[in-house]
């Protein structure tokens, strides 16, 4: 699933070699991706009204219902 998040944000970020992704695992069902990118991009990962990162959520919940798991995604700011 990691590689899944990592190519739809690189898809949508101005530099993509910039972003990482970081996958925490709980031992649980929860898993968490923490998602760094460059700070000219973090404008166009949240969208306008914070719809494109909604969006990405809400995929994550989805492909989480399939695999019986929640999956929680995370913007770092450094």
């Amino acid at each position: 699933m990691k590689e899944a998040v990592e190519k739809i944000i690189k898809s949508l970020v101005g530099s993509p070699d910039l972003v990482e992704v970081s996958e925490f695992a709980d031992g649980g069902k929860t898993v968490k991706f923490a998602v760094r990118v460059a700070p000219d991009d973090f404008g166009r990962l949240i969208g306008r009204e914070g719809r494109t990162i909604k969006a990405i959520r809400s995929i994550l919940y989805f492909a989480g219902q399939k695999q019986g798991r929640r999956f929680h995604l995370d913007l770092v700011e450094d």
